[in-house]
């Protein structure tokens, strides 16, 4: 199969990204580094990605965009490109790479509430996801998501989000913060300014939450986003 420069740099960008972040590329994010300032100019290349069976794309997952390693080993595309794993295959000679995420609860997108996020013991079921979507596998965790405070971040209620353990994080990035004083969990946006931690909702609806740097700890950083429709 030949592909032009710009699908073969596209596919490199969504491999190099999903290395690097556990997550898949927005439009945007695609079209910003390969150069294409038109979102329909992206999404026509990736129509056609998806047509020649490259790439995989879930409309009803937010970033539901993989890469079909399985093809493109088939028709030499795979070597160079990050993550690019060994090729596994069933009956039916299809790659497949798969691992389980405990679903350990709700948290909340609105009022703090409780959650055990360390617990895997008592998980209410388990995802069986892509492990070449994810790296680390055995640090992550699932969680159901209860209200509609991050509805403006495409998180809402019902949706599970998937996160990695882990105690700290960048200015911005969405969290399950640990309130110490309440004993409870909620999902926001987290922000470290001096010795107060500012929790900003994605809901104008919502007020954004100061509080003390020393009562706040980080369970967990967003890396996904899975929503079912009924």
């Amino acid at each position: 199969m030949k592909l032009t420069e710009r699908r073969k740099k596209m596919l490199a960008f969504i491999a190099e990204f999903v290395e690097e972040n556990n997550y898949p590329p927005s439009i945007r994010d695609i079209g910003a580094a390969c150069d294409i300032s038109s979102t329909s100019v992206v999404k026509y290349n990736l129509t056609k990605l998806e047509q020649y069976k490259l790439i995989r794309r879930e409309k009803e997952v937010s970033r539901g965009l993989s890469l079909d390693w399985a093809r493109l080993q088939e028709e030499g595309l795979a070597d160079g490109l990050a993550g690019a794993p060994s090729t596994h295959q069933d009956g039916n000679g299809s790659a497949f790479s798969f691992f389980q995420v405990p679903v350990l609860g709700y948290i909340a997108a609105g009022e703090p509430i409780q959650v055990e996020t360390t617990d895997h013991s008592n998980a209410d079921e388990w995802l069986e996801l892509n492990e070449t979507l994810y790296r680390n596998p055995d640090q992550l965790y699932a969680l159901r998501v209860q209200g509609d405070s991050m509805i403006d971040a495409s998180v809402l209620d019902g949706d599970i989000v998937i996160l990695r353990h882990q105690e700290r994080a960048e200015n911005g990035e969405m969290v399950a913060a640990w309130i110490d004083t309440q004993n409870e969990t909620t999902l926001k946006h987290f922000f470290l300014e001096g010795d107060q931690v500012r929790l900003r909702p994605a809901n104008p609806s919502y007020p954004e939450m100061f509080l003390p740097a020393a009562e706040v700890s980080v369970k967990g950083k967003v890396v996904s986003v899975i929503r079912q429709l009924e």
